[in-house]
């Protein structure tokens, strides 16, 4: 399970270190793709093929699912761990993210997160405010 956070940099080639308790969960290679609220998700394989299935069983006849599809596998990218703990991070999911420099990496239970440290200091501020809801309707869920 991925849980904690963690500050990092991307250096000038696109290159993030990954947090080693991260890499030992992702393995040797795994994807990385477009997330929601404007970071990026990463999956470990295993991971990636459970997701990839669910997502397959949508109707493709529905825009809404076919929509998804499109943002989600066409950001999608394998990517492999070098010896120095580092993935490069393409262009497109740099863009998609806006992460320039600072970045913020999250473990959220199957997935990890990557955000630019302006955007997840930004979203925490403000679901900090919510939390207390979110709870409550947790709750109705029963969890």
């Amino acid at each position: 399970m991925f849980m904690g956070e963690y500050n990092h940099t991307v250096d000038s080639k696109g290159r993030l270190i990954i947090p080693a308790k991260f890499r030992e969960i992702l393995g040797e290679k795994f994807i990385i793709t477009k997330g929601l609220d404007n970071c990026l998700f990463v999956y470990p394989m295993e991971e990636w093929t459970n997701l990839e299935q669910k997502l397959k069983s949508l109707p493709f006849t529905r825009k809404d699912a076919r929509a998804f599809m499109r943002f989600f596998f066409s950001g999608a990218t394998e990517c492999e761990i070098d010896k120095q703990g580092r993935v490069v991070l393409p262009t497109n999911l740099r863009e998609h993210a806006k992460i320039c420099k600072d970045v913020v990496v999250i473990g959220v239970s199957t997935r990890v997160e990557i955000w630019s440290k302006e955007l997840w200091d930004k979203y925490s501020s403000n679901a900090e405010i919510s939390y207390e809801e979110i709870a409550e309707k947790m709750v109705e869920l029963g969890i």
